[in-house]
């Protein structure tokens, strides 16, 4: 007589053997190398973002008239009258500042014992601001727009655009004071454009 108290050990029934008598083979042990490629390798699977999942709102697709200013915006003459604007503005405050820490602004050499007057040096910064204005418009012009087409020449978005065109840009403002200027303005506008582009990057 069994007591009812009495805890019984239930022994799981083996599993049932092959045909052949022999066991079946364990699942082989999940490698941590092939999860790895599922997860960040080779294997793993893009997911598409979506906005409406994360609860962000969805972008409409975008009409004619925005696509069209997009290409507008995108292109080499847009660029470049951009450039153009924002040298113009940069050259005409660098050129006032350094004007107004000039001594020599308002100097007269035919009477250099003449206390200048406020117009005079008002006159002289101004002319000093217009004409740095001028060629910093005139190089981010030149810049911008070679830029853009060694772009679109070559499909691709590096650091060589920025020396290319600083390179013809430098020797087109050099070659105007001989082959010697050009090839060193070439050079060391390169050398900058480089410098520029590793900085932003």
């Amino acid at each position: 007589v069994e007591h009812p108290w009495v805890c019984k050990t239930i022994m799981a029934a083996p599993p049932p053997s092959a045909p052949g008598g022999s066991a079946p083979p364990p699942p082989p042990p999940l490698q941590y190398s092939l999860l790895l490629q599922h997860l960040v390798g080779d294997k793993r699977q893009p997911r598409v973002w979506d906005p409406a999942v994360l609860g962000g709102i969805p972008c409409p697709p975008k009409s004619e008239e925005q696509k069209m200013v997009e290409r507008v915006m995108e292109s080499c003459p847009f660029k470049a009258a951009l450039a153009c604007v924002g040298g113009f503005v940069l050259g005409g405050a660098f050129g006032i500042f350094t004007a107004g820490i000039d001594t020599n602004v308002g100097f007269d050499p035919k009477d250099p014992y003449r206390t200048p007057t406020a117009k005079e040096v008002l006159k002289d910064m101004g002319q000093r601001g217009i004409s740095y204005a001028k060629n910093f418009a005139i190089v981010g012009a030149m810049f911008s727009c070679t830029e853009c087409v060694v772009e679109s020449y070559r499909g691709k978005s590096d650091w060589k655009n920025s020396v290319i065109s600083g390179c013809i840009t430098g020797g087109a403002i050099g070659f105007r004071a001989g082959l010697k200027a050009g090839v060193i303005g070439c050079g060391g506008f390169a050398a900058f454009s480089a410098a520029v582009d590793y900085y932003l990057r």
